[in-house]
């Protein structure tokens, strides 16, 4: 085995020289920040008033901006939505259309089924009465006058019976 050397004076006293040297200049280096921020505080606390004026009026400026930006996305929004919304009231018309014409021609084949005259045989049997009422009146004119009704007679009060209270 080799014995372990050890520094001599000379190396070990250069070592501490630079150690001092570095620990020296960390020194000056604290005290360098250290009065910059003293310095930093005199300025922040002789402008201080400047300053947060400045920065207020750059709050107004960035919140004006992010209405204006906001308002106009909103905007976009509800133009969208009221287009999406008069696109479905249309799809929902056009089905509430359809379905009513499916459940009259249902109602109309049932009525047809029982016997019981459509609309377009309702329109031909007005028209053809009409027709013979004009007929019968070039025909026999004292017969259109109209004829007034005899009123029924009135009916007579039933008589009430007089019911007994139970106690």
């Amino acid at each position: 085995m080799s014995k372990p050397k050890f520094k001599s004076k000379s190396t070990s006293s250069a070592a501490s020289a630079a150690a001092s040297n570095k620990a020296g200049a960390l020194v000056e280096s604290a005290q360098q920040i250290w009065a910059a921020g003293l310095g930093a505080l005199k300025n922040a606390q002789g402008s201080g008033g400047k300053l947060f004026e400045n920065l207020v009026k750059e709050g107004l400026s960035i919140e004006q901006k992010t209405r204006k930006f906001a308002t106009g996305k909103v905007d976009e929004v509800r133009d969208v939505v009221e287009t999406k919304v008069e696109k479905v009231k249309e799809r929902a018309s056009d089905t509430w259309d359809k379905l009513e014409k499916v459940f009259e021609d249902r109602v109309a084949r049932a009525l047809g089924k029982l016997g019981v005259p459509g609309r377009d045989e309702m329109e031909a049997l007005v028209s053809r009465v009409e027709e013979l009422s004009k007929s019968v009146k070039k025909l026999n004119p004292q017969a259109a006058a109209p004829v007034a009704a005899k009123k029924a007679p009135a009916k007579k009060a039933a008589a009430k019976t007089a019911t007994r209270k139970a106690k």
